[in-house]
Parts: structure tokens; C-alpha cells; sequence
């Protein structure tokens, strides 16, 4: 059984690497990283709109949790000061240019993931443009709602730690809620990727298997990455002023290549079943 997952790990990274996966990852890297800015401010516009302001510290600390810390400093010192000096209103021109960019890199993960299920997408560009608006549109509400989660959290956590201190000291009093808020949020996003984004009907229990080896790998790289960034990197010698955003780039460029990977694992996976492998072997 263990020899048969690895061929099936092994002929996911062929498939990923025939169909472009290295390319469209540094693709979906900087799609992402034009489209990071537009979002947040999408999300705070939204925030005002719904006369449901957000603390930026907050929506920092959902989006940027799990990122490695050298990563995320030098981008969330930029965001506030784009979010202080932003128009917070959606009926602006700018309001509209900040959903339609952000969809941009929605567009780019919809693209990349047919291809790792080896699938072409005939829905027509409009089709195609609407439902990366609507993720946009989804994934900005979904940030709401977590956010309204983390502000209500600390109340009930001093109810635990009224009612068990034993249990909050031991447990609670480190972080770990809202890491764990920010990971259901990351969790909830990557299944909706695999789910709606790419053409062709993928329910959940085939696209599960990709869901688990993302999460996995992201883990793995994202914590070995933030090691080599405190320890051993020097993008500051080679990039000079751009060493921040460079380091961003580069860590997206990871995070995205394993996003397409789980999916092309899926597509791997389905296969083998298809050629006769049953389920239970596997």
C-alpha cells in the first residue's frame, strides 16, 4: 500500500510538471501578490459598508497568522499604510478597480487548477470573470465572519479561564484559538478552490486526499522556509530595497506550486482508481 502511494505522489508530480505547474505557479504567485492589496481593501470597504468596522490588526493577524513572520512584517507594514490612506467606500471607482483586481488572482487559481485536473475550461470569459467576482465577493464575507469570531473570542476565553483556568493556562493562554481560527479559514478557502474553481464536477470526498497533502506540505515548507528566512537567507544583499516583497514572491511561488500539486495528486489519484485500483488497496 505504501509503495502504491508513492507511485501515485510520484506520477501526480509528472502530471504537474507536464502541464506547465512550475509556470503556473509563479503565475498564481504574482497574481496573488497584485491582488493581496486590492482584497484587503475590498474587505475593509466592505467592513464599512456593512457599518461593521474591522480592526486592522485583527484582519492582519486572520490573513497573515500562519505566514512566517519575516514574510509577513515588511507586507503588513505596507497594508496599513495603504488602509489609512485609502477611500473606504465600494461605489467609488476605486472601490470597483479593488474587487475586479483581487478577482484577477482568483482567476489565476482557476486557471492552474483545471490544468492539474487536466481539464480545459469552455465556460466563456464573462462565466469565467463572474465566478472569480463571486469568490472575491465570498472570500471577503468569509473574512468578516471569522474576524467577528476572533473579536468574540477573548470574552469567551476569560469565561474559560473563569470557569478552568487549569485548562485555559494550559491550552488557551498561547495563541492557539485564533492560529486555529486562521487555519479553518485557510482550510474552508482551499476546499472552495478545489470545489467550484476548476471546471467539471469534483465532490468532496475526491477532492479530500489534495486537501490533505496541501495542507501537509504547506505545514512542512511554510515552517522550513521561515527557517532558512531567519537563519540563512540574505535576499537583502541581492534585492536591496526589494528584499521583502522578494521573499513574499518566493514564498507564494512555494505555497502555489503546492497548491497545484495537491490538485494534480487528486487527478493522479482518480486515475489509478479508474485503471482499477480499488479503494481499498489504496
Amino acid at each position: 500500500m505504501i509503495l502504491q502511494f508513492l507511485k501515485i505522489f510520484y506520477r501526480a508530480f509528472v502530471q504537474f510538471s507536464a502541464k506547465g505547474g512550475w509556470i503556473m505557479s509563479s503565475y498564481v504567485a504574482m497574481s496573488g501578490m497584485l491582488a493581496l492589496f486590492p482584497f484587503i481593501l475590498f474587505v475593509v470597504s466592505l467592513a464599512a459598508t456593512l457599518s461593521h468596522p474591522v480592526v486592522i490588526d485583527d484582519l492582519i493577524e486572520l490573513l497573515f497568522g500562519t505566514w512566517p513572520d519575516a514574510i509577513a512584517a515588511p507586507i503588513e507594514v505596507e497594508i496599513r499604510k495603504v488602509v489609512s490612506s485609502s477611500n473606504q467606500n465600494l461605489v467609488t471607482i476605486g472601490g470597483v478597480m479593488a474587487i475586479f483586481f483581487a478577482s484577477n488572482g482568483t482567476n489565476a487559481v482557476r486557471e492552474a487548477m483545471s490544468r492539474a485536473y487536466r481539464e480545459s475550461d469552455p465556460r466563456p470569459f464573462w462565466k469565467q470573470r463572474l465566478i472569480s467576482l463571486a469568490f472575491v465577493i465570498a472570500g471577503a464575507v468569509a473574512v468578516l465572519i471569522f474576524a467577528s469570531l476572533g473579536l468574540a473570542l477573548p470574552v469567551y476565553l476569560e469565561y474559560i479561564n473563569e470557569a478552568t483556568p487549569n485548562l485555559y493556562n494550559a491550552f488557551l493562554n498561547n495563541g492557539l484559538p485564533l492560529l486555529l481560527l486562521t487555519g479553518l479559514l485557510v482550510i474552508a478557502g482551499l476546499i472552495a478552490c478545489h470545489l467550484w474553481l476548476p471546471y467539471g464536477a469534483h465532490p468532496l470526498w475526491k477532492i479530500w486526499p489534495g486537501v490533505v497533502v496541501t495542507i501537509a506540505f504547506w505545514a512542512v515548507v511554510a515552517n522550513g522556509f521561515s527557517i532558512y528566512i531567519s537563519k540563512f537567507a540574505s535576499y537583502s544583499v541581492t534585492y536591496a530595497g526589494l528584499a521583502g516583497v522578494m521573499g513574499a514572491l518566493i514564498f507564494l511561488n512555494l505555497m502555489s506550486a503546492i497548491l497545484i500539486y495537491g490538485a494534480s495528486f487528486n487527478n493522479a489519484l482518480a486515475e489509478a482508481r479508474a485503471a482499477g485500483w480499488r479503494s481499498q488497496e489504496l
